[in-house]
């Protein structure tokens, strides 16, 4: 079974920068397309970003275009997200997800995910 884990949340005032990380506890070596969701209070679950570990290829919501970037660790299995201007409407629980293999379409448009997070808390205050 494949197991999450996040860590990296926390508390930021607006303009700071927080790096979440993601770790999966299974890699065969086949890679996964893995990335994030947010869910902000009172709002729906929104794609924030995703790549595909083995060829390193990237895909950014357009609301944290140019100001997240999301990057893999060299054993293919943890990923990070790196915030930075965060705003106030940045504010989620954020959540990591994960399918084995590549990342074929659009990922944030497949109706279901292999492997699913906790979740981890970002508050951003203005």
């Amino acid at each position: 079974q494949l197991r999450l884990v996040e860590s990296g949340g926390g508390s930021v005032q607006a303009g700071g920068s927080r790096t979440l990380s993601c770790t999966a506890s299974i890699y065969d070596g086949s890679g996964y397309c893995m990335g994030w969701y947010r869910q902000g209070p009172g709002k729906e679950r929104e794609g924030v970003a995703y790549i595909d570990t083995r060829t390193r290829g990237t895909f950014y919501g357009d609301s944290v275009k140019a100001r997240f970037t999301i990057i893999r660790d060299t054993s293919e299995n943890t990923v990070f997200l790196q915030m930075k201007s965060l705003k106030p409407e940045d504010t989620a629980m954020y959540y990591c997800a994960a399918d084995p293999g590549p990342c074929n379409g659009q990922w944030f448009s497949w109706a279901r995910h292999f492997g699913w997070g906790q979740g981890t808390q970002v508050s951003v205050s203005s």
